[in-house]
């Protein structure tokens, strides 16, 4: 039998202006991952640091060394994210931080790793990485291919694992929406769909959490367009930091 909440549920979900985050993520992960998928454990200290490029820094203070506060976290995805596990996990002392650095491609996580990385001891690693690996072979005049970027994402988790043998991996998909004012679909696609591709195998490959970032936006822009998430189709909107953080969670099992 339907009830009143599921008629209103399904209506809110069905109108095209009224999104419920939180039941698009769970909808998305229960698609996009198999029931076996790796999920992430936490216990008392537990240390989560979160790396990437500018879609993970956002703004966060270069400076600030201090778990979970708004300088270390900055104005995306992490900061959403942090709140959330710290207001589900308040007695368990969780450490967040994050050291994104705007336009990393992945031998530039390498170049900083002992530093902003093994340092931190994490518990939890999240990587999120590869628009840059593409983005600025159109525009920066890199010279890197997905070969490249496959093989030196394999070796940095390889030597991640070797020195953090414990660690609970968390690879997010790297993604572009399409309508985005910074993508051009003829060269974006089919070419970028490549780099999501090895971002999943490496997940799988590393037994690590895969966040389907690409498959979370583009069930979102069927609700609403682009320019509501992420308006240059790389860099989120305040929606879209939400939604990327409510993805996370689903695909880890923490929501």
């Amino acid at each position: 039998m339907t009830t009143r909440r599921d008629f209103l549920t399904k209506g809110l979900l069905a109108g095209a202006g009224a999104l419920m985050i939180p039941e698009l993520a769970k909808a998305v992960a229960k698609e996009s991952l198999p029931a076996s998928a790796p999920k992430i454990s936490l216990k008392k200290d537990t240390v989560i640091l979160l790396q990437g490029d500018s879609i993970t820094d956002m703004g966060r203070d270069r400076k600030s060394n201090q778990c979970n506060t708004f300088q270390m976290l900055g104005n995306g995805y992490p900061l959403f994210l942090a709140g959330q596990l710290l207001a589900s996990h308040p007695t368990d002392n969780l450490k967040i931080y994050n050291r994104g650095v705007s336009g990393d491609k992945v031998f530039q996580l390498r170049d900083r790793w002992e530093v902003d990385c093994i340092a931190f001891q994490p518990d939890v690693l999240s990587i999120l990485v590869g628009v840059n690996d593409y983005w600025h072979t159109l525009i920066g005049g890199y010279k890197g291919t997905l070969a490249d970027y496959e093989n030196e994402y394999r070796d940095l988790l390889r030597y991640t694992k070797e020195k953090l043998p414990k660690v609970q991996l968390v690879i997010g998909e790297p993604y572009a929406l399409r309508g985005g004012s910074a993508i051009e679909d003829t060269k974006w696609f089919p070419m970028f769909d490549g780099y999501r591709a090895v971002a999943r195998k490496l997940a799988d490959e590393f037994q690590a959490v895969f966040v389907p970032y690409q498959a979370g936006y583009d069930a979102a822009i069927k609700k609403m367009h682009t320019r509501y998430w992420c308006a240059d189709g790389v860099h989120p909107d305040l929606p879209g930091r939400q939604l990327m953080a409510n993805l996370w969670l689903e695909a880890a099992g923490l929501a």
